[in-house]
């Protein structure tokens, strides 16, 4: 299904776009730590730098895209119809160069007039909803479409099983605008039907009903706000294909994914499974490479892992839960979050709201692992090492040669 078929732009990045948007958000000290292996030590503090963080490939093609639009369209009032991606700095940035955010509920613009034919809109990374790409198209506005291309992918997996009757269990959560796009895809499919589980707790629970250990209510009650409508478990659960919100745990995908094999298999047999059972990755490259990048990290025995990163953004959120199985762990949306020796601000990935944690910063010696999540510009990242290093009284640009 071509959501976005019709007048929109593709607006391929050019050089001096590509400056600005280095000159936004590069970093000479992470650059300086990256040339000496990815870390550094200096009077008894080391940094230990994950190896793979910052920009995913789809997220930097989004911000090109964006500022690509301010350029071409100097004049016009420029909308988007969520924030870009989960990241305060990058969101502010685009904020400051005249770009809203609309509220496609009520069809403006923020309390600005309707949108209409001289405006344009862009679709952030994680995609939008069909209905409200259906609705932009038709007020004739330009339509810039930034969605990552593994976010289609899943797109084109799901619409894949529910024109094959099956329905789509989806590993994500259900509120997250990459999970709210994919399923709108299968939605627009006439007959499509989902459910999303948040985690292997809730898998469990679909997996106890298919099982026959658990009733219909069970799902009816704990999934009334993530199914498709009409949704009938005894119905639609006989069928059924998995896939992933892109930015979800990559191991607890693999898990689920056999957790409802083995479900499907005790109610109906395998011989059964190529007619009732469908499993895709749908997990990305870049989500995946972070989330080991942070597992090779702990393995070098950190005192204190700090990950830098919107404290809406889930692949940020799962790398903080990773980290701290090795050492205590800090999700900080902004350096500024980082208070003094005494207190940061931060956000545990079980909790809904960041809050102070006090006494975490050891005295050296002191190894400090440091990462960011896709969409964590390198900027964000080495401003908070500074501030770790200044805080452990180390300049650490004069340490690595590098300018104030």
């Amino acid at each position: 299904m071509n959501l976005l078929a019709g007048r929109h732009y593709q607006c391929m990045a050019l050089s001096p776009i590509s400056d600005s948007i280095a000159e936004d958000f590069r970093c000479p000290v992470i650059e300086a730590i990256r040339l000496r292996g990815f870390h550094v030590a200096a009077d008894g503090l080391e940094i230990h730098l994950a190896r793979e963080f910052g920009f995913c490939y789809g997220v930097d093609r989004a911000i090109h895209r964006a500022y690509r639009a301010r350029r071409v369209h100097p004049g016009k009032r420029i909308f988007l119809t969520a924030e870009i991606i989960h990241n305060p700095s990058v969101n502010r940035k685009l904020h400051d160069m005249g770009i809203g955010i609309m509220t496609l509920a009520s069809g403006n613009s923020g309390g600005q007039s309707a949108i209409g034919p001289d405006d344009v809109v862009i679709l952030p990374a994680f995609g939008a909803a069909a209905s409200d790409v259906q609705n932009l198209r038709a007020t004739g506005c330009a339509i810039v479409d930034t969605t990552c291309g593994s976010v289609m992918r899943v797109w084109k997996r799901v619409e894949r099983y529910a024109r094959e009757g099956f329905t789509a269990v989806i590993h994500g959560v259900y509120s997250h605008e990459e999970t709210v796009a994919t399923t709108s895809c299968v939605a627009a499919i006439a007959g499509g039907k989902y459910i999303v589980v948040r985690d292997k707790a809730e898998a469990r629970l679909v997996c106890d009903y298919i099982a026959g250990r658990a009733g219909a209510g069970t799902i009816r009650d704990r999934f009334k706000r993530a199914v498709s409508a009409g949704f009938d478990a005894g119905r639609d659960l006989e069928r059924i294909g998995l896939a992933n919100q892109t930015t979800m745990l990559s191991n607890e995908s693999v898990e689920i994914a056999g957790m409802l094999r083995r479900a499907m298999v005790f109610r109906h047999g395998e011989a059964a499974m190529a007619e009732r059972f469908r499993s895709f990755e749908t997990i990305c490259a870049a989500t995946q490479d972070r989330q080991d990048a942070v597992r090779a990290l702990g393995g070098l025995g950190m005192d204190l892992i700090i990950i830098v990163g919107g404290f809406n953004s889930s692949n940020t959120t799962h790398l903080v839960e990773i980290a701290s199985q090795f050492a205590p762990s800090y999700h900080i949306g902004d350096p500024s979050d980082i208070i003094s020796r005494g207190e940061i601000r931060q956000k545990h990935w079980r909790r809904r709201q960041p809050g102070i944690v006090r006494a975490w910063l050891p005295a050296p010696p002191l190894r400090v692992g440091v990462s960011g999540g896709a969409s964590t510009p390198n900027r964000a990242v080495g401003q908070a090492i500074e501030r770790v290093a200044a805080l452990c009284g180390v300049n650490l640009r004069e340490r690595l040669g590098i300018g104030p």
